[in-house]
């Protein structure tokens, strides 16, 4: 780190005394990793900002904590400083930066003088972006494989989940020792050809939580894929690398599958749509499996209009109108499994004529208890014979599950199956011919860092509904209250099987998400 001359903008505001030395003590506790300087350098209270690509920080505590888990700041040196004086108490500081691993930056500091001396109030830092987030692609092209160049969904951009085959490419499911040793596809999966034939070109290959069986988003060997909608939050999973593209603009269509909540989750916290279809009703040719009688294909967008478009491709074709109705059933039992924040937004999304009805569900523990049981056992049938000596190359959180699969019996399997398999048949009469509206997830996205176990046992009670039943389910977005924190968070409509269409029209009718707002294409 070198120092330079600090400028003003002006002769007449000379730069204030005391400055310069502060902004150079702040700048080696920086480089230093001396969070108790830097605490001391930023200024109490709740109203102090930091901001940066990845979002805003308000408040003393928020970006003490930031700072507390990112291991350091990267090594650079400032080339440049500017300051502007508002006044003798006041000053703005412009910093340019040369990065250690290259490029320039820029960071521009509001300075305050108080009692304790001279302290930032608010900071933004701007550095080069990489030319490939790591955390959110694997592969990446311009596209990396075109499609047809006319259809239905011409210009629009697939990030494909790392669990389906793509020509030419190794299926890597979020390991890396697993990548190492996968066979080059010679076939895309059957739903990736689909929508290439369609016109939608593949911008590249997403990150996925390890072997698909996660609902966080945090994969330990590649990081968390950013939340833009929830800055510092986890993005969900196991989905998380389409939904993250999706959510950053770098992609339009999000390709992905969902189990237990695999694209509900990232869909909720990060304001998206999304669907899990009909178990069976899309082919699964191609894809890696996890727990065969659970797993879906499924997809994410930023509107329902081209969530509904990617359904007229891949949905198997309307044999005619299919029997039920969009009357929406609201269940409290159900709304009352997530937080009264989420519970409340999701409430605002029915419609006027909803009807409100307390269903026997007593047995919801058990049932999912029975569906956890299943999944565990046929992940191990999946992965049990390449796991069995190679547990270790697994991060902690999958490794539990799957160490816990190991030792689950066939007779456990099957009693827990014979329980899933009642829970089925209850939930498709309770749900009819109507519509259920329930939470995509317990809670908003939980912060990085945070325990996410009790937010996954909760947000599964809700989300095995689905599927136990074997059922579509659209997750559409809702916010907060501001008072709250005005965040993301999803809510599921569900139906009965192969009501699939029937879900994605309703979406679009009860956001005004019209088809007219796609525009045309060739």
């Amino acid at each position: 780190m070198t120092s330079s001359p600090a400028t003003t903008s002006g002769a007449s505001k000379p730069v204030p005394a005391g400055l310069v030395e502060a902004f150079w003590a702040y700048e080696r506790a920086l480089m230093t990793d001396d969070l108790d300087a830097l605490d001391r350098l930023f200024a109490p209270g709740p109203t102090t900002l930091r901001g940066d690509a990845a979002g805003l920080l308000v408040g003393h505590d928020a970006i003490s904590a930031f700072r507390g888990r990112r291991g350091g700041a990267p090594r650079r040196r400032i080339v440049q400083t500017h300051v502007q004086t508002i006044d003798e108490d006041h000053a703005l500081v412009v910093a340019i930066t040369e990065l250690e691993r290259g490029g320039r930056g820029q960071q521009t500091q509001l300075w305050a003088r108080g009692a304790d001396g001279w302290q930032v109030t608010a900071a933004h830092v701007a550095v080069p972006p990489p030319a490939l987030d790591t955390r959110v692609w694997r592969v990446v092209g311009d596209p990396l494989v075109p499609g047809a160049g006319r259809g239905p969904l011409a210009g629009e951009t697939v990030a494909v989940k790392d669990v389906y085959a793509v020509a030419g490419h190794r299926t890597g499911a979020g390991n890396p020792a697993w990548l190492d040793a996968a066979p080059t596809a010679r076939d895309h999966a059957a739903v990736l050809g689909q929508l290439l034939a369609a016109g939608a070109d593949v911008r590249g290959i997403a990150r996925t939580d390890e072997l698909a069986w996660s609902l966080a988003g945090t994969n330990a060997h590649t990081g968390a894929p950013p939340n833009p909608r929830a800055p510092y939050r986890v993005p969900g999973g196991s989905t998380s690398g389409p939904a993250s593209a999706v959510s950053l603009g770098h992609a339009t269509i999000g390709l992905g599958t969902d189990t237990g909540g695999s694209i509900r989750v990232p869909a909720a916290y990060q304001g998206l749509f999304g669907i899990r279809t009909t178990h069976g009703a899309v082919a699964v040719d191609g894809l890696l499996p996890l727990a065969p009688s659970f797993d879906t294909v499924g997809w994410l967008t930023r509107s329902a209009a081209l969530l509904a478009a990617v359904g007229d491709v891949l949905l198997p074709p309307a044999a005619g109108p299919t029997p039920g109705t969009d009357q929406v059933v609201v269940v409290p039992a159900l709304l009352d499994l997530a937080s009264p924040e989420v519970a409340a937004a999701v409430r605002g999304l029915a419609p006027a004529d909803a009807s409100e009805e307390r269903w026997p569900l007593e047995d919801l523990p058990a049932w999912l208890d029975a569906f956890r049981t299943v999944q565990a056992w046929e992940a191990w049938q999946s992965w049990g014979a390449w796991l069995e000596d190679r547990l270790h190359v697994l991060g902690a959180d999958v490794r539990g599950r799957f160490e816990h699969a190991r030792t689950l019996t066939e007779a456990q399997a099957s009693a827990a199956r014979a329980v899933a398999d009642e829970a089925r048949a209850t939930v498709r009469t309770l749900v009819g011919g109507r519509v259920l509206l329930l939470p995509s997830a317990s809670s908003v996205a939980p912060r990085l860092g945070e325990d996410m176990e009790p937010v996954r046992a909760s947000t599964m009670l809700l989300t095995c509904v689905a599927g136990l039943g074997g059922l579509p389910a659209v997750s559409v977005p809702v916010t907060t209250a501001p008072a709250t924190g005005g965040l993301p968070a999803g809510g599921c409509l569900v139906a009965a099987p192969g009501r699939d269409r029937d879900l994605l029209r309703l979406a679009v009718d009860l956001t005004g998400d019209g088809t007219e707002t796609r525009p045309p294409r060739p």
